[in-house]
Formats: structure tokens, C-alpha cells, sequence
């Protein structure tokens, strides 16, 4: 008998957005994300940035049987301890407070998660690490970040025997689009992939069944290559076999 198909849980972006005549406040994600969860052959459900008490995310996350934390603007610099740079953008605490709360009932669920871009961010800050706020100050250009929309290619090596490596192999050419980066690494990351320029490009959070995130957007090559959300939906699958 085939397993049913895992649920996995999408955060969303909560912001201005245009469709037709009406321009609202509104929860929105890329289809790329949840068409990449479709293609791996789990379904995708969407989580809006809401209050993150403890029952409201108790109840969510017993809804899903794996996590996604998405990309999107800068965390708010508050929650490390710093002042925001001028190049970092205006914070949203809604939803910096229910995304870290998801992580935290996720880890101790042992519930399936990967972070993506902003979402490896989240799980660095939520382990106690802390952020460089514009990684051109770092490396001297935008290889990260062009602009505009457009992703830049950059070339990643994994860790030999890190969870990544056995997925995705040694190096592996990603889409990056961000302007801040990992600076110290919270408690339990083991940084798994790197840049040629020593740049953190992805963890591993050490303990639990598959809790992974990546500084790139795998969403933007997932009609070729879904193999990081095929991972997370095996992962998904053989936890909800394990809890049902």
C-alpha cells in the first residue's frame, strides 16, 4: 500500500499586493515554492504570519507533517542583539515572531523542516546566532544580490557525509538572491555548504531526524532539480508513518 501523501507547511509573506483592482494587505507565496512541494509529491498548505501563541502554533503544526520557512525580507536585527544597518530592510515582527515560534515547536517535535534564504536566517537567530547585515561589506561586490529581481549563479561545496552532500553531491551551482549571511552560528548548526569565499551557504541542525536549511532558492530550480524537497518529503512521510 502506497503512503499517503505528507502535508507540508509553507510560511507566506504578509504585505501590500496588487491583483486586478484591488491593492491589500494580503498573505501571498510564489508558486514556485509550492509547486516544488507538489512536483516532490507532497501537498502544500500555506501559513500566513499570524499570532504565535502556543496553542495556535500546537494546533497548526499538528496539521503538517513537515515545515518549509520561506524566503523574503530581513530579519529584524532586535532579535540579535544589534542596531539595523542602513542597508537592512524595515522589520516585520508578526512575522519574525511566528516563524521562530514554528521553528521552536518544529525542533521539539522533531517535525521535518528546511529553511530557504531568509528561513536559514530565522533558524540561525532562533539557535542563539547572529547575522553580518550586508554581506557586500564582507566580499567587496553583489555576487549574492544583484538586483532587480535577477538571481545570481554561485557555485556551493557541501560537507562530505553532511545530509546535503548525500543530496544534492559535492558542489552544486545555486540561485542566490540575498544581502545578509550567518556570522556566529547558533547552537546545534553544523554550516554544511559553503562558497569558494567562505561564506555560510547552509546548516544542519544536529539531533533531529532532518532539520536543514540553505542560503539559497532551490524553489527557482526545482523543475529540474527537486531534490531538496524530495528529501524533506520522504522525511515528512516517514514522520507522519512514525506518529500516525
Amino acid at each position: 500500500m502506497t503512503a499517503p501523501k505528507p502535508v507540508i507547511g509553507l510560511t507566506t509573506y504578509k504585505q501590500r499586493a496588487q491583483t486586478g483592482v484591488w491593492d491589500v494587505t494580503a498573505a501571498f507565496l510564489p508558486a514556485v515554492y509550492f509547486e516544488a512541494v507538489q512536483r516532490a509529491g507532497g501537498i502544500p498548505v500555506l501559513l500566513p504570519p499570524q499570532p504565535a501563541d502556543a496553542e495556535t502554533v500546537g494546533r497548526v503544526l499538528d496539521s503538517v507533517d513537515g515545515l518549509i520557512v520561506t524566503g523574503g525580507v530581513d530579519v529584524d536585527p532586535a532579535r540579535y542583539g544589534q542596531q539595523p544597518g542602513e542597508h537592512t530592510d524595515r522589520p516585520q515582527p508578526e512575522r519574525d515572531a511566528w516563524e521562530d515560534a514554528l521553528l521552536t515547536a518544529a525542533i521539539e517535535r522533531e517535525l521535518p523542516f528546511l529553511g530557504i534564504c531568509r528561513g536559514m536566517q530565522v533558524l540561525n537567530v532562533n539557535r542563539g546566532g547572529t547575522l553580518h547585515q550586508h554581506v557586500p561589506d564582507l566580499v567587496g561586490d553583489d555576487r549574492f544580490r544583484i538586483g532587480n529581481g535577477e538571481f545570481a549563479t554561485n557555485v556551493v561545496s557541501t560537507e562530505p557525509g553532511s545530509e546535503l552532500d548525500a543530496v544534492v553531491g559535492a558542489r552544486l551551482p545555486v540561485k542566490s538572491y540575498h544581502h545578509q549571511a550567518l556570522d556566529a552560528v547558533g547552537a546545534g548548526l553544523r554550516v554544511t555548504a559553503r562558497t569558494d569565499d567562505g561564506i555560510a551557504q547552509a546548516v544542519e541542525l544536529e539531533g533531529v531526524p532532518f532539520g536543514v536549511a540553505v542560503q539559497w532558492h532551490p524553489e527557482e530550480d526545482a523543475a529540474e532539480d527537486a531534490r531538496l524537497f524530495a528529501a524533506l518529503v520522504d522525511a515528512a512521510r516517514d514522520h507522519a508513518g512514525a506518529t500516525a
